[in-house]
């Protein structure tokens, strides 16, 4: 499933609405909605921390709803810094898919975790 932007600008307008409703401009630097997003990577990172790649593809609904969340608040801290540069995330998602598939030719890598430009 894909949000569109407008779903997108949605989001950050109402992520804006909940820091401003609770006075928070003043703490949602980028700096640290910087250091929060990465917190919040870091604990979706643990639910995966000691899975096997089997275990990781095959979650509890419960295990599946804990990382939901964590997804979700990864998405957001990274909405909200993208609101706080003026950074439109959707445009620049884009741009770097288009960047890669120009760095990753799907006919020279295509099986391979190398990247186009790495010896076989």
């Amino acid at each position: 499933m894909t949000a569109s932007p407008t779903e997108l600008r949605a989001l950050i307008a109402r992520l804006r609405e909940f820091a401003s409703a609770r006075d928070w401009e003043q703490f949602h630097t980028p700096k640290n909605l910087t250091m929060a997003l990465i917190v919040e990577a870091g604990e979706l990172v643990e639910h995966f921390q000691w899975l096997t790649p089997e275990q990781a593809g095959q979650l509890t609904p419960e295990e599946l709803q804990a990382v939901e969340l964590e997804m979700a608040d990864v998405l957001l801290y990274l909405l909200r810094l993208a609101d706080r540069l003026g950074v439109d995330l959707a445009a620049a998602a884009w741009r770097k898919i288009e960047i890669n598939e120009r760095k990753y030719p799907a006919d020279q890598v295509r099986g391979s975790a190398r990247k186009a430009d790495e010896k076989q």
